[in-house]
């Protein structure tokens, strides 16, 4: 009996590593028709999932409470699993190039657990070669099996949107991949338990691992353009946002919108293939070029804000500025790689007194990351100027009267709206007589 009957009989487990934005909605799902392992090494994280709290807000506290997953953070349950499914981060250091410790480290627990038999699964997106140029020779090193002959392993990229309740895990077609035939036709029938839109199968791990990249930097590439657009239009004194309206009329129109361009898929995905093409000797253009853009685009923001309050004859230095959202993303709790802590730090070259809230955004998070303490939007007083970075939900049904609230006592055309997701109505703002600007 293979491993996929076993684990369709409930007689083998699948072991999720890595409990994130992506680990929890695979592990959740699975276990709607499997038995499951859910790890992770954070142990705070495992308490909250116990107590049946989702602290990714990806899948609900509900779920959480009603799913049969055995949250653990003692990795030596990975040995009752023979399908390991990893899901952990893979970010960038500083210096733009790949940060593989999260996938490494995850190798190394999962190596030491490992058991004859068993199936590897990565998820996190990687340049074309890591998997089985890194992974593999960890694995090996610290099970002292042999891959090939006492393990397999395979590539199936993360293609969750974060906070998107309409195209969830299910819905999304997955890209499987295995290192031979049988690995192939073992995940392609585990992951055709849960995904509904179906699978596509490639012929080799390294194809699978350059279709993620390749798939997030055309997404990027696409933004910078509008981007560029964005900061050419603004010295023609031409609105964009109605521009891209007019453009997008047209029936084969991309619909891409301007903005800050973060988070732990487009913003860093594209550096991952840069770092692999540069390796080879292939210095990137355009990846490169789309990635320059985007990265600049929170001082471009902040440069509109100085102009902004310069133009409404304001001392620069006593203004008071309140960012509205920290998140890489609306309605998502992510400050993961957010763009607009580079409004943020711009704004600071400047003296400016800055006042940060967020919503959806978790405030422990806030501090430990970016050292900000959040606060509460009625908490916002006498401000000079708002700026709405992230689109959330809660922000969009913001009336007028509630936004006066958060402005000091002066004429409205010294209350400045700077609106980065283009979230209200421009002729209404303008009725209104705020000093407004949008992206």
């Amino acid at each position: 009996m293979c491993i996929y009957e076993k684990i369709l009989n409930k007689e083998e487990k699948i072991a999720v590593i890595g409990l994130g934005y992506v680990g929890v909605p695979v592990a959740v799902a699975f276990a709607k028709k499997v038995n499951v392992i859910g790890f992770d090494i954070n142990e705070e994280k495992i308490e909250l999932f116990i107590s049946g709290i989702d602290p990714t807000n990806e899948v609900g506290n509900e779920a959480i409470k009603g799913t049969t997953i055995e949250f653990t953070s003692d990795e030596t349950r990975l040995t009752e699993a023979r399908f390991h499914i990893v899901t952990v981060p893979t970010p960038i250091n500083l210096d733009k190039t790949p940060n593989l410790a999260s996938v490494k480290g995850a190798s190394t627990v999962v190596g030491r657990n490992l058991t004859k038999g068993s199936i590897i699964v990565y998820e996190s997106t990687v340049y074309p070669g890591v998997t089985e140029g890194i992974c593999v020779p960890i694995l090996e090193k610290e099970s002292g099996l042999k891959c090939g002959i006492d393990f397999k392993v395979g590539y199936s990229p993360e293609r969750i949107n974060p906070s998107d309740k309409i195209n969830t895990l299910e819905k999304i077609v997955k890209i499987v991949s295995g290192m031979d035939e049988e690995s192939l036709k073992v995940i392609t029938k585990v992951y055709e338990l849960i995904i509904e839109a179906g699978v596509h199968k490639v012929s080799s791990i390294k194809v699978a691992e350059a279709a993620k990249v390749v798939e997030n930097s055309q997404r990027d590439i696409n933004i910078a353009f509008m981007n560029e657009l964005a900061m050419v239009f603004d010295r023609m004194d031409i609105d964009t946002y109605e521009v891209i309206e007019a453009m997008n009329t047209k029936w084969n129109a991309l619909k891409f919108y301007p903005g800050l361009v973060g988070g732990h898929c487009i913003g860093v995905d594209p550096y991952y293939f840069i770092y692999e093409a540069e390796k080879l000797g292939y210095h990137s253009q355009i990846i490169l070029s789309g990635r320059k853009i985007n990265d600049g685009m929170g001082e471009f923001v902040a440069n509109a804000i100085i102009k902004k309050l310069i133009q409404a004859n304001k001392s620069v230095k006593q203004s008071k500025v309140a960012i509205l959202g920290i998140t890489f993303k609306e309605n998502a709790p992510d400050i993961r790689n957010s763009r607009v802590i580079d409004i943020i730090d711009k704004l600071k070259e400047y003296g400016i007194q800055q006042i940060v809230a967020d919503p959806v955004a978790d405030e422990r998070e806030a501090r430990r990351v970016y050292a900000i303490n959040l606060v509460k939007i009625n908490e916002i007083k006498d401000a000079d100027c708002l700026v709405f970075a992230v689109a959330h939900d809660e922000f969009k049904k913001l009336t007028f009267e509630k936004l006066d609230r958060l402005f000091g006592n002066f004429d409205n055309k010294e209350k400045i709206l700077i609106d980065v997701k283009s979230i209200f109505d421009k002729n209404k703002v303008e009725r209104k007589g705020y000093s407004y600007w949008r992206l």
